[in-house]
């Protein structure tokens, strides 16, 4: 019954090809059966929207008249690293202005920043760009100050080191202080819970071995067509065991991903601020699975009941990158609004929106069903889960 890219891509161009979304898979398998589904079914499609701190972008804004070599760049007033070229620069999502108050008034707002500007230039609003250089022979000018929009200049690619995490914690406080985190702001003596993966729509939650998610896969990318360029950063793709050896799912993968600014849009690019914590930029992201075969067709079928969160105290042990956990979590019970914790009935909520999830996959899926959009066979870069390993650690 195996399938290959080819006859699938096929099936596409003769618009043929039977496409569902992650939840829809999961009801067809209910109602007919896992080898029946895995035989209807040619693709399945996913998504996830939430904050992705690893993600900026690369500019080239052409030359002036006289030439700058531009050593220090700010956009917005807010400074994009510019050693690359001497007109190319990198504004990454969490950048914030040099004259931001920080956290020095605790917690800081944060209220503009890298992602901000990505989301103003996808706007397609006028950016101020200021840029000083040291002046060369081939690069004279040594100041220049202008505003320019995103079609006025050469190119703005994204180009994203870390985002679709496979799995993430659900993050608790035990400590006797409200805490202002990466995951939101968590009140003290386990007041509440927060958890930021779509589960069963998340993509690398449905295809956990990454049998078809690898080097050149073709993926849907802040509104527009993105690309898996290689393994995220911090990629530690290992399976949750309970201590009985049971499993209770993937953990850690992610993945780098690059697309042209140009073609994406502020609904799925948006700059976000976290209190007490900084600026970043909310990212939507699908990734389409071929059902090549059977196993693909059960591991993408996997429902919230089946996906587990480790949950994890942000008051003491992850700031002191102390080990271990307090148990885990599915993701059905993250989603009923409650999870008990150390006895305790603690109230969730998720900080990525599983709303914007389903509309991207249903978006990824309504291209595929009008042929807009082809599926690239990958090259196997990502490396299969072989146990838990031990990430860098600095001294």
């Amino acid at each position: 019954m195996d399938k290959t890219y080819a006859e699938i891509n096929a099936k596409i161009k003769e618009g043929k090809a039977v496409v569902v979304t992650a939840a829809e898979l999961i009801d067809l398998v209910a109602e007919k059966g896992l080898a029946q589904a895995a035989r209807e079914v040619d693709v399945v499609t996913t998504g996830t929207f939430g904050p992705m701190c690893s993600s900026g972008v690369f500019l080239n804004f052409g030359h002036s008249a006289p030439r700058i070599k531009m050593h220090r760049v700010w956009l917005n007033n807010v400074p994009a690293y510019s050693g690359i070229a001497a007109v190319d620069a990198y504004i990454g999502a969490t950048e914030v202005p040099e004259d931001d108050p920080l956290n020095s008034n605790y917690p800081g707002e944060f209220r503009y920043g890298g992602g901000h500007v990505i989301q103003d230039l996808v706007a397609r609003k006028p950016i101020h760009l200021k840029a000083t250089g040291y002046g060369t022979d081939c690069y004279p000018r040594r100041e220049i100050e202008t505003t320019f929009t995103l079609d006025d200049i050469n190119e703005a690619v994204l180009f994203n080191p870390r985002n679709a995490y496979q799995n993430y914690n659900c993050a608790v406080n035990l400590s006797n202080r409200i805490i202002y985190t990466y995951m939101g702001i968590l009140k003290p003596g386990l007041g509440n819970a927060h958890y930021s993966t779509s589960g069963q729509l998340s993509p690398l939650l449905k295809d956990p071995y990454f049998k078809t998610i690898g080097l050149g896969t073709r993926i849907f990318l802040g509104g527009g067509i993105g690309y898996v360029a290689w393994h995220g950063t911090q990629h530690f793709p290992f399976i949750q065991r309970e201590a009985n050896g049971n499993e209770l799912g993937p953990n850690g993968g992610t993945l780098m991903v690059i697309g042209d600014l140009k073609q994406m849009s502020p609904r799925w690019l948006v700059g976000t601020s976290y209190l007490g914590y900084g600026a970043t930029l909310s990212v939507g992201i699908g990734v389409p699975i071929p059902i090549l075969n059977e196993e693909i067709a059960r591991l993408a079928a996997a429902k919230d009941e089946e996906l587990y969160a480790p949950v994890v105290d942000y008051g003491e042990a992850y700031p002191n990158r102390l080990p271990g956990n307090l148990g885990y979590v599915s993701y059905a019970q993250l989603k009923s609004g409650k999870i008990t914790v150390n006895g305790k009935e603690v109230p969730t909520a998720p900080l990525s929106s599983y709303p914007r999830a389903l509309e991207i996959a249903s978006l990824l899926k309504e291209w595929i069903q009008k042929g807009r959009f082809l599926l690239a066979e990958p090259v196997q870069l990502l490396p299969p889960p072989t146990g838990q390993p031990e990430p860098a650690k600095l001294k």
